[in-house]
């Protein structure tokens, strides 16, 4: 069976080590030694000057929307994973969505500005697949009225824009560290804030409000990482640059022998260096994906259909029609990709594809 993805496992004595020092310790949880040092190693990879890692990468979005949305209309992208969206609304807030870029499929900053009411609090977008938004567009809008920005960055772990990790732009981003991830705790998440004042806010919101053990510093949940979390991360995180490279070579070789005559795939967006996260192929029309998803999925290989549907479609979201978002959902298919796929694999995945449109 070839999946759209698997997880990457580190050898399982370099894990069960990394356990047995939070044995060692009788140190489950609480933001131990293991989780101190993946934060500081996370921070050296990424280049970044700070981060918290929490539980998962939907709290991080949560949060988010608790500080910044205040109840408020945000501007977000209807091409994405259901939570982008699921937590605008979990958070009492109202998703108001833009239409997307049919090459970058991130939200079209050109149409942000026209969406913005009075009620507008926040925007939320997505770097879908690891491929940035236009940042410098929409920091400009978001200055110009007045808007926090929120980047969803779950897919980015690794991604640079202008030689710069994509984690520091806006006023906050998130990242997932699910198992399905490149870089991973088995379950888990991070958010990254340049503004030292609301890095603060957002260290007290993921640790119940504590500022000491009998301090509060306002409103919080428990959204910390695990010792056991973060000894898969300190495990993963040594072989980051074969995943990446492992991963790069599948992509290279479906770039090089996917027939594109009818078929049309994510354009990276100038001055990027991605981290091939995820390989979308967008056919010309449903009937073709379903047609070629069928075909794959009897000799056991099962692609996806990410992001579909567009979110807003779904009914508690009450979206306005998105006539592009609407028409990529219905014809995007994410290919297998993951460290481990063979060249005769892969060539079974590309040869099915090739014959059949």
């Amino acid at each position: 069976m070839i999946n759209v993805t698997k997880a990457f496992l580190p050898p399982i004595a370099e894990y069960q080590a990394q356990v047995q020092r939070a044995w060692n310790n009788v140190w489950l949880t609480n933001r131990g030694e293991l989780v101190l040092e993946l934060e500081e190693k996370l921070k050296n990879y990424l280049s970044i000057s700070n981060i918290i890692t929490t539980n998962n990468g939907t709290i991080p979005l949560q949060i988010a929307m608790k500080l910044f949305g205040n109840g408020g209309e945000i501007i977000t992208t209807p091409i994405s994973y259901v939570v982008t969206t699921a937590t605008i609304v979990w958070e009492n807030c109202t998703p108001v969505f833009v239409d997307i870029h049919p090459d970058y499929l991130t939200i079209d900053e050109t149409k942000i500005e026209a969406a913005i009411t009075s009620k507008t609090t926040a925007i939320l977008a997505t770097h879908v697949f690891g491929n940035p938004c236009h940042v410098e567009a929409i920091e400009a809008i978001a200055q110009k009225h007045k808007l926090k920005v929120i980047y969803d960055a779950a897919h980015c772990f690794g991604v640079t824009y202008n030689n710069q990790s994509i984690f520091d732009f806006g006023d906050m981003s998130t990242c997932s560290f699910h198992a399905t991830k490149l870089f991973h705790t088995a379950e888990g998440g991070a958010m990254f804030c340049n503004d030292e004042k609301w890095f603060k806010q957002l260290y007290y919101s993921h640790n119940f409000g504590h500022k000491t053990a009998l301090d509060f510093h306002g409103l919080g949940i428990n959204g910390k990482i695990s010792e056991l979390q973060a000894a898969m991360g300190l495990a993963v995180l040594p072989y980051m640059e074969t995943i990446l490279g492992e991963r790069k070579k599948v992509v290279d070789y479906y770039n090089s022998n996917i027939d594109f005559s009818k078929l049309k795939g994510l354009k990276i967006r100038e001055n990027t260096q991605w981290n091939n996260s995820y390989y979308p192929i967008i056919f010309e029309t449903e009937a073709e994906l379903l047609l070629i998803e069928q075909k794959l999925n009897e000799l056991q290989i099962f692609p996806r259909r990410y992001f579909c549907p567009s979110l807003n479609t779904i009914e508690y979201t009450n979206g306005k029609p998105m006539p592009v978002s609407e028409s990529i959902a219905s014809r995007i298919l994410c290919l297998p990709l993951y460290v481990g796929l063979t060249t005769p694999e892969l060539d079974t995945i590309i040869s099915t594809i090739n014959t059949n449109l």
